[in-house]
């Protein structure tokens, strides 16, 4: 069908063993979306690098018949993500707003933060995302609910998933715009025995001058021993939604709303791999702004250092002590700033992660949430007197 709408897909393949997933991955090239065919919540879902992780997963892989295959996407590397709700009368479909993810494509889209409207996705890419979302909704024949996963890569927009059914951020969409998307879907469901008129067609874009930010709410202080990076797989539990004027508060209230609170000041650790190392100064730049004492390790702590701001070094669990999980032990640390080592390191970094859990430490895993988080956290720093308002008042304000 994206064939037919002329509307780019990553390129893909289907595999029922092993030599044919390495030949298509090769063909596609490293990394790979791995998955199989019918799935829930990005469950079985995985990204892999190499031949050597791709046997393996093929290997483990449970229930691969000819008629159930595995699905290999090629991963959109430093991509955006963002997604679109649409309701749709068959002939007519019409997108509220579109939603643009914090952390990049990759992470199961029920556990990234989203923030809606969208903020850094250009005029053009979201004029496109709404025409592809209304092409296929009505190529589709949809009538109701409808949620379309985008990724845009180098500034093209690649469809991700078309799935004609309502989503977990129909609510959301509802809320921060001010339309009320169930009882529309229920209306076009049942205009056959009403009789009347589509509402689609009179419905019209409108500006909202604040932002909503979706956060989802993991059970991770539940299961202190299970490291809470986020990946293709979904395991969050819930969803909050900070709203306000700037994108930065509204993050902050949002991680208020989850229970984990970011501080306003204090010593943020800042520990990123070799990838994460070229965005790390501007983070470090607005912690340092902002007042923190900013701890770091290694080639981290030389990177913020050579750009100017005043960082200290601290070693590693395997380098002595005291080591980052004393000062966290000891309350030393008020946030972390942690993106995994991966398999170009020799040594695990998942102790950081779940010290921080067991120490209600508040941690961030993403470059794209940690950004998120040094602006939200300036935004209040700088704007004491930002008021609460009811959903009636934002709502007022819609244009």
């Amino acid at each position: 069908m994206m064939e037919k709408l002329d509307i780019p897909m990553p390129e893909s393949g289907m595999a029922t063993t092993v030599e044919e997933a390495i030949g298509i991955a090769n063909r596609i090239g490293y990394p790979v979306m791995v998955r199989p065919s019918f799935v829930l919540g990005g469950r079985g879902m995985e990204v892999v690098y190499d031949d050597e992780s791709m046997a393996d997963y093929m290997r483990a892989a449970v229930g691969v018949t000819p008629d159930r295959p595995i699905l290999i996407d090629r991963f959109l590397n430093h991509a955006m993500e963002c997604e679109a709700d649409a309701v749709c009368d068959g002939e007519h479909a019409f997108v509220p707003a579109v939603m643009e993810h914090i952390e990049l494509a990759g992470i199961h889209s029920g556990d990234s933060a989203c923030i809606l409207p969208s903020v850094h996705i250009s005029e053009e890419n979201l004029a496109t995302i709404k025409e592809y979302t209304k092409k296929i909704a009505v190529e589709m024949g949809v009538r109701g609910l409808m949620n379309m996963q985008y990724a845009i890569e180098n500034g093209k927009v690649f469809v991700l998933e078309a799935n004609p059914r309502a989503s977990r951020t129909v609510p959301l969409v509802s809320k921060v715009c001010d339309i009320r998307m169930v009882p529309l879907a229920t209306e076009i469901i049942t205009m056959e025995l009403t009789g009347r008129p589509s509402p689609v067609p009179a419905l019209k874009q409108r500006k909202i001058p604040y932002y909503g930010v979706k956060e989802a709410v993991f059970p991770f202080n539940m299961f202190q021993e299970v490291d809470p990076l986020l990946g293709p797989e979904m395991r969050s539990t819930g969803e909050v939604l900070g709203m306000s004027p700037h994108y930065g508060e509204a993050f902050f209230k949002a991680q208020e709303a989850t229970q984990s609170t970011l501080p306003t000041h204090g010593t943020v650790l800042i520990s990123v791999n070799e990838k994460d190392k070229p965005e790390i100064a501007e983070i470090a730049g607005i912690f340092a702004e902002c007042g923190f004492r900013i701890l770091a390790t290694g080639r981290t702590c030389d990177l913020i250092r050579e750009n100017g701001i005043p960082a200290e070094k601290v070693l590693k669990i395997y380098e002595g002590r005291p080591n980052i999980l004393d000062l966290i032990t000891n309350g030393k640390i008020d946030l972390i700033v942690n993106s995994p080592a991966g398999k170009e390191s020799r040594h695990d970094d998942s102790y950081l992660r779940k010290a921080a859990i067991k120490a209600k430490v508040p941690y961030i895993t993403t470059m794209a949430a940690a950004r998120a988080t040094a602006k939200g956290i300036h935004y209040l720093q700088t704007h004491p007197e930002a008021k609460v308002k009811s959903l009636q008042q934002l709502h007022a304000e819609i244009e």
